[in-house]
């Protein structure tokens, strides 16, 4: 894989994972000027979680079928589209019609970079490249916390969303760059699902990444709402959300020159050590230094735990990459939009310190699971 490659991998993930996360530090602010609810205005989060999860094997099946860069470039397209219909949207209705429709096109950009990275790079170098993908995709939530979290306070949270729209409108033309990479013959419509679904190894790494995404991204939305909830500005909560990407960036680096050193259950288990610690400061206090370093942690547990199962994903069925990598995704993010439907009700009764005490108790089992598995996987 060139340089020039990645910089277009890294620049599609990074506006996929701008758009999905620039909502978190407006959800107050969206829901006072449009008159709703708080937990009305989570449905336009955790409805484009859960569109993000649901059209995951859609376009890896489209992806073994029409190629890695068409279905990259189609949804972006499609992308641009659905964030123009969220600048414009006139109530929540049409808020959340919209998020949901550009969390099923933003779906597409980061399993299609991540499967491109497994169609080009060597199982046992594989880990490096993702590490940089990694980091786009933590600069990308890092960025989007920052800049929702002002603009949406200083000038308007439409702006926010024009952003990744203009950006996913651009790299639909750049991409036309990115060679396609060659691919098996997918033969059957629904052959590469067969494939996949056989494998009795990725239905556990499923369940693995299902846990993983209600565990760390179905909380993590609400480290924003729990300082604003306590008077804080949305710049201030956006700009302390922001620290997990900084810490996932920080660690990625660190886990690029541990690749080949330590073991990836020792990876494992480094991720979810920092999670679990993560979680218990924010239970054992809601302040600004404790979410800060809730948040630091856990942009570092996310780089050791979450790139190091997600190189184990991309090797479970290389005949049908992209749909077993699509799979994985449809896990993660339903996992992720599961927990946080599931938590805006104690959080609407401010009841965040127990909804991060039971994150971190869900940690522990999420941790061995990952580690006793990978341990066992012989592939």
């Amino acid at each position: 894989m060139t340089a020039a490659s990645l910089r277009l991998l890294r620049a599609a993930g990074f506006v996929s994972n701008f758009d999905r996360f620039c909502i978190t530090p407006m959800v107050i602010l969206i829901g006072i000027q449009l008159g709703a609810p708080l937990p009305t205005v989570m449905l336009a989060a955790s409805g484009y979680f859960l569109a993000y999860g649901l059209m995951q094997p859609v376009w890896g099946l489209a992806s073994d079928r029409l190629g890695r860069v068409w279905v990259m470039r189609f949804s972006l397209a499609g992308a641009a589209v659905a964030a123009l219909a969220s600048v414009l949207a006139p109530n929540t209705t049409v808020l959340i019609v919209a998020r949901v429709a550009a969390g099923a096109f933003f779906a597409a950009s980061i399993a299609a970079s991540i499967t491109y990275v497994g169609d080009t790079v060597p199982a046992a170098v594989r880990q490096r490249p993702l590490s940089e993908l990694m980091t786009a995709f933590a600069l990308g939530t890092a960025v989007a916390t920052i800049i929702a979290g002002a603009l949406a306070h200083y000038v308007s949270w439409r702006l926010v969303f024009a952003l990744p729209g203009l950006l996913a409108a651009y790299l639909a033309v750049a991409l036309r760059r990115l060679p396609e990479p060659p691919r098996e013959a997918s033969g059957a419509l629904l052959a590469p699902f067969k494939v996949v679904l056989r494998s009795r190894w990725q239905w556990y790494v499923m369940a693995v990444a299902m846990l993983e995404g209600a565990v760390l991204l179905g909380f993590l939305t609400y480290i924003a709402p729990t300082l604003e909830a306590q008077g804080a500005s949305a710049t201030l909560a956006g700009a302390v959300s922001a620290l997990y990407g900084v810490g996932s960036m920080s660690a990625a680096q660190i886990v690029k020159r541990l690749v080949g050193r330590w073991s990836p259950v020792l990876l494992i288990v480094a991720g979810g050590m920092q999670m679990l610690v993560a979680f218990g400061l924010a239970a054992a206090s809601t302040s600004v230094p404790s979410l800060v370093g809730c948040a630091l942690l856990l942009g570092g547990g996310w780089a050791f735990m979450h790139s190091t199962i997600q190189s184990w994903a991309t090797a479970l069925s290389p005949t049908a990459r992209a749909t077993g990598v699509a799979m994985f995704g449809l896990a993660l993010y339903v996992g992720s939009a599961l927990a946080s439907a599931l938590a805006a009700g104690p959080a609407e009764h401010h009841a965040y310190r127990g909804m991060f005490l039971t994150a971190a108790l869900l940690t522990i089992p999420l941790t061995i699971a990952a580690a006793v598995g990978r341990a066992r996987y012989r592939g």
